[in-house]
């Protein structure tokens, strides 16, 4: 039993020995004591004294942090980055002598050592009656000056139960092992509680460690955004930086979503990921995937990237890719003048003796068809494209009308620019950055989804991106990074060392730190894979959302928001609203026991009249002992901001204080955002091409198109 929530009596003591020690040293006569042993006796009394005193501080200081705890500020350059550990923030290890604490807190006779007093309840009532009232608005303003001085200071505004950390009076610096990141983290917690903060935290180790750093954020945030900057400047490591950015289209380098692949159905997938699939729009959407993927085949075939415009395109006019693909065929077949034969077959046709459903078409396209039918050429994706052309047209538009608005979104406007770049202009100076020459330079980009001014263009391309994540981790986990090609030259043969594709890479594994804020607008289909299946190729991920209702919501299955709930090793849990996320983390916690004082007392009458006792009475202190959880759900509502409990290693509960971000007098920073897009527009003055075509990926391109299940290496 402890009793830290009481009056300091200590200090009697404390001060009566110092009293004495001061009587005996000088006037040792009045102690009936030698010179010699009065200067003794007074270095013991004082020695007690100290020791007393000291015993009193710590009281005086657990109870004035429960009301106000000191403030935690870290310099940006000061940050403790370590290459084996990851840095937290200050905190202590959560035992049940901590969940003993905090139920004292709730007694009704200490509360005068919790709550503030009466005099700082006046203090705020007159700052706000002063407030416009001459000649005392200037003392309202001294009441409201958070100034050391001011005794009646206000407190932070935290908000929240400073009693939650103040139970533990000696904090520590809080890491977890580096080894822990691959199982992935989660961090929870309601707006404005300190989430990103807590993200720059991670990701400025993440930086300076020398991760590759990806960072999703969908709805933009300013603050975040320069930070990463800063830190990659002062890095040293700004030349690697990329800012993708949907709501800055004139800075945003330039990102092709669906591009990069290992197979080309991840092309359709992607797409066909981003329409409704419940009720009658399932069957819509399957039609929408083949076609896209018919498209998509003949576009690789054809030696030609595939990208949001040209998808398009052909979806809303299938013709004149058939042409062009159907040319194609002729080639290979070894047909010559087959322009002039497609234009005299053209000649001949009649439109009166079509069928209804080839009204209307192209005669070029109808020659092409006709003429590739009597020369029984035969290829995959040239008949998918015939089976499309062969649709009625408004029958077509119909079974892939649900695609339609999805793509009108992502290719209108400046935006149209940036996620189907073209390679070949030569003008646009803005850089192409692809996943894997990201991860082999070791690059820091900062993915701005601009989720509030257009949710549905946000989550496709966000989706697009993990989804094409997820590919660099297979072709990373198969082949390493040092050489793209190396596992495919060889078909899967044995290197020189005698290893198989990948062996001799797996030890140069880098590591991917993503972190992936406001998660639940992203999650999707592809978001699974990259928390099950990427570890493996180096990829740490940390996500943050607000609440597990909203990711549950996002999915559309509590199963499914289980199964990624599982693949969180590691959860950080500040202030949240949603009791049901609470418990994420309580229910996980044993139950401990604790001890409460009880004191009794009472009198019993004698029923002897001859005996001597006219009564008795008795005084006791019992202990009762009782079961409780060590945290519950309400102790997560109350946390305060820049606070949370995280499960670490295993189980093991901490609750850590998240230092913030000073960025006073910091160099690094620019001033505004002007500032650092000016700076990103010179460093993005390039003249090298990022797009290079290889005669090898070419050649395997090529074989893909007789065969829609073969691999494709990724452009």
């Amino acid at each position: 039993m402890e009793a830290l929530l009481r009056p300091p009596v200590e200090l009697w003591s404390c001060f009566t020995a110092i009293a004495a020690g001061l009587l005996a040293l000088l006037a040792p006569w009045a102690l009936m004591m030698p010179p010699g042993i009065a200067a003794a006796s007074s270095l013991a009394f004082w020695g007690f004294g100290l020791w007393r005193g000291h015993q009193a501080w710590r009281v005086l200081r657990y109870q004035r942090h429960m009301k106000r705890l000191p403030e935690y500020r870290i310099a940006a350059d000061r940050v403790p980055v370590s290459q084996h550990k990851l840095f937290l923030g200050k905190g202590f290890r959560w035992t049940q002598q901590h969940t003993q604490r905090l139920r004292d807190t709730l007694k009704p006779e200490v509360q005068r050592y919790v709550q503030p007093g009466a005099l700082y309840h006046w203090a705020r009532q007159k700052e706000v009656a002063w407030e416009s009232i001459p000649g005392l608005t200037l003392l309202a303003r001294l009441l409201r000056s958070r100034s050391r001085w001011n005794l009646l200071a206000p407190l932070p505004p935290v908000g929240g139960k400073p009693a939650l950390h103040a139970v533990e009076p000696h904090e520590q610096p809080v890491w977890m092992d580096l080894g822990e990141r691959v199982g992935h983290t989660l961090v929870l917690g309601t707006t404005r509680v300190g989430k990103t903060r807590l993200a720059e935290l991670l990701i400025t180790q993440d930086i300076h460690r020398g991760d590759v750093v990806i960072v999703f954020d969908p709805k933009g945030d300013a603050d975040l955004l320069r930070r990463i900057y800063a830190e990659a400047k002062r890095a040293d490591r700004l030349d690697d930086f990329y800012l993708f950015h949907l709501g800055f289209p004139e800075l945003s380098a330039r990102y092709n979503a669906i591009g990069n692949f290992s197979r080309i159905t991840e092309v359709a997938t992607r797409i066909a990921n981003q329409l409704p699939n419940e009720g009658n729009s399932a069957a819509f959407k399957e039609f929408a995937w083949r076609f896209v993927n018919i498209i998509a085949r003949a576009l690789v075939a054809l030696k030609r990237r595939p990208d949001y415009q040209q998808i398009r395109r052909y979806i809303n006019d299938i013709e004149p890719l058939f042409v062009e693909y159907a040319g194609y065929c002729a080639a290979i077949a070894g047909i010559d003048a087959w322009a002039s034969l497609v234009e005299e077959r053209a000649a001949d046709i009649k439109e009166r003796n079509l069928p209804n459903a080839l009204r209307g078409r192209s005669m070029e396209a109808i020659a092409c068809m006709r003429l590739l039918q009597e020369r029984v050429i035969y290829d995959p994706v040239l008949d998918g494209l015939i089976s499309a052309f062969k649709y009625d047209k408004t029958y077509f538009d119909k079974i892939v009308s649900s695609v339609g608005p999805l793509m009108e979104k992502l290719t209108t406007g400046t935006i149209a620019a940036l996620i189907s770049p073209d390679y070949q202009d030569e003008q646009d100076a803005r850089p192409i950055f692809e996943w894997m020459d990201v991860v082999r330079r070791k690059g820091i980009v900062y993915v701005g989804l601009d989720a509030l001014t257009d949710t549905t263009v946000a989550s496709a391309v966000g989706n697009s991106m993990f989804a094409d994540l997820v590919s660099v981790a297979g072709h990373i986990y198969k082949h390493g990074v040092a050489s793209e090609q190396a596992g495919h030259a060889r078909g899967g043969d044995l290197d020189a060392s005698g290893h198989g594709p990948g062996q001799s890479s797996m030890s140069t594994l880098p590591t991917i730190s993503l972190h992936a804020d406001e998660f639940n607008e992203l999650i999707g289909d592809e978001f699974v894979p990259l928390l099950n299946k990427a570890g493996g190729a180096g990829f740490q991920v940390t996500a943050y959302t607000q609440t597990w209702s909203d990711v549950e919501a996002r999915i559309g299955s509590k199963a499914k928001a289980g199964q990624v709930a599982g693949n969180f090793n590691t959860m950080l849990m500040l202030r949240v609203k949603e009791l049901d996320t609470a418990d994420m983390l309580t229910e996980q916690l044993p139950r401990v026991e604790v001890f409460s004082l009880m004191s009794v007392s009472g009198v019993d009458d004698s029923s002897d009249p001859g005996s001597g006792v006219d009564f008795k009475s008795r005084n006791e202190d019992r202990i009762s002992v009782s079961e409780v959880p060590m945290l519950t759900a309400a102790d997560m509502v109350t946390l305060p901001k820049g606070q949370a409990f995280a499960l670490l290693e295993g189980g093991q509960l901490w609750k850590i204080r998240i230092p913030l971000p000073d960025s006073r007098g910091d160099a690094a920073i620019p001033s505004d955002f002007e500032a650092m897009a000016d700076a990103m527009r010179r460093s993005y003055i390039t003249n090298d091409h990022w797009y290079r075509v290889t005669d090898h990926w070419w050649h395997a391109v090529s074989e893909t198109t007789s065969d829609s299940s073969e691999q494709v290496d990724s452009p």
